[in-house]
Order: structure tokens, then C-alpha cells, then sequence
């Protein structure tokens, strides 16, 4: 089941987005700021995001980029703000889709639809550049491909061996690769447990993949973003 996030201040908009939502069949959170809704994709993956723009203490044009960083997700943008100035900027700050307010609402549940179908299939024909939760797909970068069904990691034909931390640190990051990962994400996916500053783990697991990927392909995989944590080498 998809997972909407909702990050719209008014309540009876953002009540009547999130019924309308789980009548088509989608899970759904609701944010009431723009601050909230930060939070909220820093604490859960979602599929798809549902913005406004005009939002006590972080605006949406604010927030667009930081949930970009958080999430490489579709976002539809909900505002009276009808100008041509101001869809363009926000299209080329990240957002799909945008939605002058009054909307229908069975207009917007299409719309979502159509962007979900559009992330599905892009998983489908092997790009694996939109979604987080792999549903047993292989995933691929460059000449690399992770099988969660089997477990394992490949490059040309030849199998990489990988423990249970290794395969999920290279899953969370071939699974989102325009983003980049900090070490408490990539704690808290890997061991699936609170984050105490593990640096060490962290930096020791990921010397491991780099050094089995290298004995395999001279390619690199993974870019040290430093201050902030890794990411896939695209």
C-alpha cells in the first residue's frame, strides 16, 4: 500500500485530502506545517508527498528542497499562487505536479495515481531512481545489481559475497542514488535500531563493501559526502 505524506496547514483541506485518500486506498500521515512535515519524512519513507506552499514557520518553497534531500519522491504542489513565475521556479526546484487551489479532489487522488503508476514503472524497466521500498526488485547501479531475494550482490556475473548490513547499506543507497545519506539514516535502516553515534560501524562496513566491489570492478560505488554522511556514486 502507498504511503501519502500530507503537509498542508489548513485543517479541513488536509482532513478532506486524507479521506479522500484512504477511500482510493492509501495509507496516509498528516503534517500541519512545514516544519512538521520535515519531521515526518525524516522519521518514515513515503511514496508520495501532497505540499502547500503558503505555511506558518517554513514555507513551502523552503521545505521543497530539504524534502527533496530527505526523499527522492514525487511532490504535488496544492496553492492559490497561480503565477507562471512561481510554477516554474518550484518545477525546477523539484516538485511533478502542481494543483491551483480550489482543487477538485478527485482530480488530485487521479493525479497521485498517475505519478505512482509513473514511479512503479520506472522500477519495473530497471532505473530505480524513485522508490525506497524495493518490493524483492533488484536494484542497479552502473554494472552492480542487488537481488533482495537473494540476498546478494553482482557485477558482470561474478556474485558478491554480503553480510546482512553490508547488503542493506548498498540497498538504501541504490535504492534512492541522488540522495545523500547521514550515518544515523544509515544505522537506523542497516540495523534497524536507534542510532548512538556508531561512526566507527558504520565507516568499517562501508570499508568493507567498497574493498569486495573493488576486487570485482575498477568502478566506484559509493562517494563520501563529507560533514554529512554517503551516497551512491552515480
Amino acid at each position: 500500500m502507498s504511503k501519502i505524506l500530507i503537509i498542508e496547514d489548513s485543517a479541513d483541506i488536509n482532513n478532506l485530502i486524507g479521506e479522500a485518500l484512504e477511500k482510493a486506498g492509501y495509507e496516509y500521515r498528516q503534517a500541519f506545517s512545514g516544519t512538521e512535515g520535515l519531521l515526518c519524512a525524516s522519521a518514515e519513507q513515503f511514496d508520495l508527498a501532497v505540499m502547500d506552499l503558503m505555511m506558518p514557520g517554513m514555507s513551502g518553497e523552503e521545505l521543497l528542497p530539504k524534502l527533496r534531500e530527505k526523499q527522492n519522491i514525487p511532490v504535488i504542489i496544492l496553492s492559490a499562487k497561480d503565477g507562471l513565475d512561481s510554477k516554474l521556479s518550484l518545477f525546477d526546484a523539484g516538485a511533478e505536479d502542481y494543483m491551483t487551489k480550489p482543487f477538485e479532489i478527485a482530480e488530485l487522488i487521479a493525479r497521485i495515481g498517475v505519478r505512482l503508476k509513473k514511479v512503479s514503472s520506472e522500477w519495473e524497466g530497471g532505473r530505480g531512481q524513485s522508490g525506497h521500498r524495493q518490493g524483492g526488485k533488484k536494484l542497479v547501479l552502473k554494472n552492480l545489481t542487488l537481488n533482495p531475494e537473494g540476498f546478494c550482490g553482482e557485477i558482470d556475473g561474478t556474485k558478491i559475497s554480503l553480510t546482512k548490513q553490508e547488503f542493506k547499506i548498498l540497498e538504501l543507497l541504490l535504492s534512492n542514488p541522488r540522495r545523500v545519506f547521514s550515518k544515523q539514516d544509515i544505522y537506523t535502516y542497516a540495523w534497524e535500531d536507534y542510532y548512538m553515534g556508531e561512526d566507527k560501524t558504520i565507516n568499517m562496513h562501508i570499508s568493507n563493501i567498497r574493498k569486495k566491489l573493488k576486487a570485482v570492478s575498477e568502478e566506484e560505488y559509493i562517494e563520501t559526502v563529507w560533514g554529512i554522511g554517503f551516497k551512491a556514486k552515480c
